[in-house]
């Protein structure tokens, strides 16, 4: 029994993640430092900015700056909320900053008001028109509009101003493949691997491959996501998929086994090994994983037929 394609695309997701930035100086200190900090984690960003806000140790700009990181941080945090109290605060105290409107705009991006967003990605590009992050960001908000060219023209707007920018490749490269471009989606995430070569690079050009049945490149690439993230289960369930395609059932098997030791709750994994102790011959091992899956998931269509076709419901 063929494994359908679907149940195990794993898609790259059209987000930017890194704040707009925000004033630097030679002053500042510690706090000031790690609000700002490109390498900062969410935790560490809102932390450092409420340490500037609350001790009132910076005023203007820099004051507008520090709300606006935290509301970065917030919204890396998915505390929605409290990241847009932060980022109208850091319009209000500055109207003519983009960072603020370019981080904004994510919030009501994460909120799904697409609208909301992309006027504030245009006021960022107003104020900013050098500000490569917020034509990929205006360009994720079109995208999610259903607006695949207008999408395309602000990722060929963000890569204009920032030739080295990965992730606005990436998202280009996700809309050629939904316009079915395979030429041009290659190609973008081919630069995209070469710029930044992380595992999600290559599980996002392999998709292509797997979705245009270049079955042989595609494992290729997901071997590639394997070897730099070993113990992540997406290289190992995406490779997984492909050996059984090809009817390696040995080997999709060992794929599967791997990707459910470090992810013992994807309820595909569980259902596409079934598939493969099923075409091995072991009837009980399959009857077992199918039985997970609908654990996991009750009602799943290809975990239950596989069970009432073995007499196992």
């Amino acid at each position: 029994m063929r494994v359908p394609l679907s149940i195990m695309a794993l898609l790259a997701a059209l987000a930017s993640t890194a704040p707009a930035p925000a004033p630097a100086s030679a002053e500042g200190g510690p706090a000031w430092d790690a609000c700002v900090g490109l390498t900062s984690t969410p935790d560490e960003r809102v932390t450092a900015c409420s340490s500037v806000i609350e001790t009132k140790s910076e005023t203007g700009r820099r004051l507008a700056g520090a709300y606006c990181n935290r509301g970065h941080g917030l919204t890396e945090k998915r505390e929605l909320d409290a990241a847009l109290s932060d980022l109208d605060e850091a319009v209000r105290l500055d109207p003519a900053y983009a960072c603020a409107y370019n981080n904004r705009g994510r919030v009501y991006s994460f909120k799904r008001d697409y609208d909301r967003a992309i006027a504030d990605y245009d006021e960022a590009i107003k104020l900013d028109p050098s500000l490569a992050l917020a034509y990929s960001n205006r360009g994720e908000s079109r995208f999610n509009k259903g607006d695949l060219d207008g999408a395309i023209a602000d990722f060929d707007a963000a890569i204009k101003r920032d030739p080295n920018y990965a992730t606005a490749y990436a998202n280009r490269g996700f809309v050629y493949a939904r316009k079915h471009d395979t030429a041009h989606a290659l190609a973008d995430h081919t630069m995209r691997i070469k710029l930044a070569p992380d595992l999600l690079a290559y599980i996002d050009r392999g998709n292509v491959y797997r979705d245009n049945e270049q079955l042989d490149r595609a494992a290729a690439d997901y071997g590639d996501a394997i070897r730099i993230a070993p113990t992540d289960a997406r290289g190992w369930r995406n490779r997984g998929m492909i050996r059984l395609f090809q009817g390696d059932n040995k080997g999709g098997l060992a794929d599967y086994d791997k990707a459910l030791q470090y992810d013992p709750s994807d309820v595909f994994s569980w259902s596409n090994r079934g598939q493969a102790r099923l075409r091995l011959g072991d009837k009980q091992g399959a009857i077992a994983d199918f039985r997970k899956a609908l654990e996991l998931r009750p009602g799943l269509p290809v975990a239950h037929d596989a069970l009432r076709k073995l007499g196992a419901l």
